[in-house]
């Protein structure tokens, strides 16, 4: 006879990929929470484990499979359950490898989560639980889609057309976030700037957020440079936003983004920085590169490197061309030669970690408000990390409890990660 069920449901939810997945995987959690179950975020011990994926590139969908198996490895008795992007380019014949227990494309479903209810029954129904524990951010999603279809890119195929959520809808959700706690929300979208495109810009939905609620925080998670406007940049004389824009670049080539079918030259990328900075002198501008697209010559990499090094970027994601099926790229000739994409790829980590660390030298000396995530224990001390406006990671030493708490810190130097803090009078 089998051992009876635990009367107390856990379930894990594993998150890969971008802003918009943290934010499924919260509702997802939300959901979860309601029905009385506890999540975590590690699969060993769990009742059921949710693996929300990303298909961005090869290495995503890599890490993906890699994450389900490990999920099945580590708890081999717990429902196992995928969703996300990697379903919709994945062949059939490779999802089955995966062996999960339930396949669901899209982790908006609410019937994803009573699946993975109804395959776990307990002795006790378990009562409705408490709200999430938010320690800090809360992601909330207000548009999902995109309908540039990009030479590279699989989004279009993986989140569909571009939608936005009614304004009200948006502030309501960002309410009920700050009603559980949060000190910050994080706006995302897939194409986020299609806000414009559909509800007169995301000027009207960050201006109902700022006279609709009273969080300390807003953070805009990624714009593209059509979408930076000077109406739209005034709007961060309100310090409740955060100083810090994603504004995806991937050339500084003009060719090689016209081949990419991207809606921008680099002169428009320069003008959208320049009006940020005018506006706010201490941004911080983070980026996205791509290194090795078909056809990119010697010459077009070094207008790449020389424009991030000209822009002097807070931080850069770097990838290699990762050739996708069924995009325009891959068909295209002249692919790129892996250990040349390597090389770019190196040469761009480089600049880009040049560049971060000269960004938080500039605030050494100053004073900033840092948000508390997490501490831990260090040669004896209590040590709280936390993140400023601009995105830069301080760190600071204090026995106080600082967790979901915003303070005044002094920046005192460089730490391995960002920057060394000490908390002033709160």
């Amino acid at each position: 006879m089998s051992d009876p069920p635990s009367p107390s449901p856990t379930a894990a939810i594993l998150t890969l990929g971008c802003k918009l997945n943290l934010a499924d995987s919260e509702t997802m959690a939300r959901q979860l929470r309601a029905a009385g179950w506890t999540v975590i975020d590690r699969p060993r011990a769990a009742d059921a484990v949710i693996v929300n994926t990303c298909s961005v590139t090869h290495v995503a969908d890599h890490k993906s499979r890699h994450l389900v198996r490990k999920a099945r490895r580590l708890a081999p008795d717990a429902t196992v359950a995928v969703t996300g992007c990697l379903l919709e380019t994945a062949r059939e014949s490779t999802i089955d490898t995966l062996e999960a227990d339930l396949v669901f494309r899209s982790p908006k479903q609410p019937a994803l989560v009573d699946r993975v209810i109804a395959l776990k029954p307990f002795t006790t129904p378990p009562a409705p639980g408490p709200g999430p524990t938010l320690k800090t951010r809360a992601f909330v999603s207000a548009q999902e889609g995109c309908n540039d279809v990009c030479a590279f890119c699989v989004v279009p195929r993986t989140r569909g057309r571009e939608r936005s959520k009614d304004v009200d809808a948006v502030v309501a959700e960002v309410q009920a976030r700050e009603a559980e706690g949060a000190k910050e929300v994080v706006i995302t979208g897939t194409q986020l700037g299609a806000y414009g495109r559909e509800r007169e810009g995301p000027y009207r939905l960050i201006s109902a957020l700022l006279a609709r609620t009273t969080l300390p925080r807003i953070r805009i998670s990624s714009l593209q440079p059509q979408d930076i406007s000077r109406e739209l940049a005034a709007l961060w004389q309100d310090r409740r936003l955060c100083r810090h824009f994603h504004i995806a670049l991937q050339s500084g080539s003009a060719a090689v983004l016209q081949r990419m079918r991207r809606r921008y030259t680099p002169g428009h990328y320069r003008a959208a920085v320049d009006l940020l900075r005018r506006s706010m002198p201490d941004v911080a501008i983070t980026t996205d590169v791509i290194a090795g697209f078909p056809g990119e010559t010697d010459a077009e990499f070094d207008e790449t490197y020389r424009l991030c090094r000209e822009i002097g970027f807070a931080g850069m994601h770097v990838f290699p061309y990762s050739q996708r099926s069924g995009t325009l790229a891959a068909r295209m000739a002249n692919q790129v030669a892996d250990r040349v994409k390597r090389d770019r790829v190196r040469r761009l980590i480089d600049l880009g970690d040049e560049m971060a660390a000269a960004f938080r030298r500039r605030f050494i000396g100053t004073d900033a408000t840092v948000l508390w995530e997490t501490d831990r224990w260090s040669e004896g001390a209590r040590v709280w990390e936390g993140l400023t406006d601009t995105y830069v990671r301080v760190f600071a030493a204090s026995d106080e409890d600082l967790g979901n708490e915003i303070t005044p810190v002094r920046l005192l130097g460089r730490h391995a990660s960002g920057l060394w803090g000490e908390v002033q009078g709160r």
